[in-house]
């Protein structure tokens, strides 16, 4: 088994200690036989990192892998020359698969797993620990999650699984209504961003919690997987806590955003339509803002506080969210709605030129006007994107023939 870290973040050793004591603890890999195998893909920019923050991961961790597989920007550009040279690639398909990116990262560790003989690719995320909370009126209740067992137990019976994420699952902070900014302001707003996992209903709920989604109970004491529904031509699926099964390599697609944006869970999502995908009964706590370092420390918080927009720091995360889900949309309204595009690109135009000014507002941020300038260029764009997205899946194909 693999297991796939694409990450930029000191904090990543930190979490994988983490898991590493939490296998321990399960009994992997001794209890089901199961050889471990790590496949870091890194990115030294992203938080102005040196590639010993990852490299260098003390022998309580290495003792526990197989192989540990680094992949940085030498090795990057290796796989691709390696492809492009063996005629499998050509050299702007190459750059589209593996070049920048949390994507191309992703491929990467995908890629290297496949040629190294797993039979399966594990994905985890530096900012997700394997915990769940959930709340009651006085308190929030913490519990240990067995990630990798639940998905070994499942996978064998489909193409992907994927479990649940509670925490600080969306970048939107606390938000307290007022004359500035209404309830019916922000609707519009992420109605114009959304799709159909982000959406106002699920948002809402979340911002009454002050940003903290819950782990539900009956998961938790749950012990069988469902299969997800496609809605929309999507099977939508989370970039961690997924586990990919190998042991098929033509069944495997991709991942792929427009260049600059992100959503590659969400892209990977429309190609499943004939793949048998779980979701499996275990949580990730996700820590998208930072706030809880000392959980890997054991640390555990008897309430989850409210990140509110009081800060530079949350603003600008926010900021970046919404940047990264503006420059998906138009590819994503393109491939599930395609008969409809111009109209629905027409009126999100028109609902961010009412809202922007509020939102700016606000957030005391005028950077949220160049929202419009995004949706613009990437509508533009939303073709060559297309023809992007449908010829990296057509290289992958040849690619996964090349492996078997």
């Amino acid at each position: 088994m693999g297991i796939g870290f694409a990450t930029g973040r000191k904090n990543f050793k930190k979490v994988l200690k983490t898991y590493v004591y939490n296998w321990r603890e399960c009994g992997l890999p001794d209890r089901d036989r199961v050889d471990l195998n790590l496949f870091v893909a890194y990115d030294l920019k992203y938080a102005n990192t040196k590639s010993c923050d990852y490299t260098l991961l003390g022998r309580e961790i290495t003792e526990r892998f197989r192989t540990i597989h680094f992949i940085g920007t030498n090795r990057m550009k290796k796989i691709r020359d390696e492809l492009v040279d063996a005629r499998i690639l050509n050299g702007d398909t190459a750059r589209v698969l593996f070049g920048s990116g949390y994507s191309a990262k992703r491929n990467a560790i995908l890629y290297a797993a496949l040629k190294s003989g797993m039979d399966s690719l594990l994905f985890l995320d530096d900012d997700e620990y394997p915990l769940a909370v959930a709340g009651t009126r006085s308190a929030s209740v913490w519990g240990g999650q067995h990630v990798l067992p639940c998905h070994l137990k499942f996978l064998p019976d489909a193409d992907l699984t994927n479990g649940y994420h509670c925490g600080y699952i969306s970048p939107v902070p606390y938000i307290e209504f007022n004359h500035t900014l209404t309830e019916r302001d922000f609707r519009l707003f992420i109605e114009a961003l959304s799709n159909d996992v982000l959406n106002w209903d699920s948002m809402r709920s979340v911002i009454r919690n002050g940003g903290v989604t819950y782990a539900d109970a009956g998961v938790l004491l749950g012990k069988s997987a469902r299969e997800i529904p496609e809605r929309n031509h999507c099977k939508f699926i989370t970039g961690s806590n997924l586990c990919v099964n190998l042991t098929r390599p033509e069944r495997v697609f991709p991942f792929y955003n427009p260049p600059g944006a992100r959503g590659e869970d969400t892209f990977l999502s429309t190609c499943l339509g004939d793949r048998k995908v779980l979701r499996v009964p275990c949580y990730t706590f996700h820590d998208g803002f930072g706030a809880y370092p000392h959980l890997t420390d054991g640390v555990l918080p008897t309430r989850l506080k409210h990140v509110r927009a009081d800060s530079a720091r949350v603003t600008a995360r926010f900021y970046r969210t919404c940047v990264g889900w503006v420059r998906y949309k138009p590819l994503y309204v393109y491939l599930t709605d395609p008969g409809h595009y111009a109209e629905r690109i027409r009126e999100i135009r028109g609902e961010l030129k009412s809202v922007l000014p509020k939102i700016c507002a606000y957030f005391e941020c005028g950077d949220f006007r160049s929202l419009l300038d995004e949706l613009d260029f990437y509508d533009r764009n939303v073709q060559r994107h297309d023809r992007q997205f449908r010829d990296a899946r057509k290289a992958w194909g040849r690619m996964m023939r090349a492996v078997r």
